[in-house]
């Protein structure tokens, strides 16, 4: 679910910077899936080792 909801923002921030609409909030959506890729990343290799 995470996946996907970083898809999402990915895809809705490369839309913004296609037609340069709500430059700010497609900026914020995109810190928002990097943070969750962050967290993703952090949240498996914990549960590995």
């Amino acid at each position: 679910m995470l996946w996907t909801i970083a898809l999402i923002l990915f895809v809705l921030w490369m839309v913004g910077l296609l037609v340069h609409l709500g430059g700010a909030l497609i900026h914020l959506l995109l810190v928002a899936a990097v943070i969750f890729f962050a967290v993703h990343l952090v949240n498996s290799q914990r549960r590995v080792t």
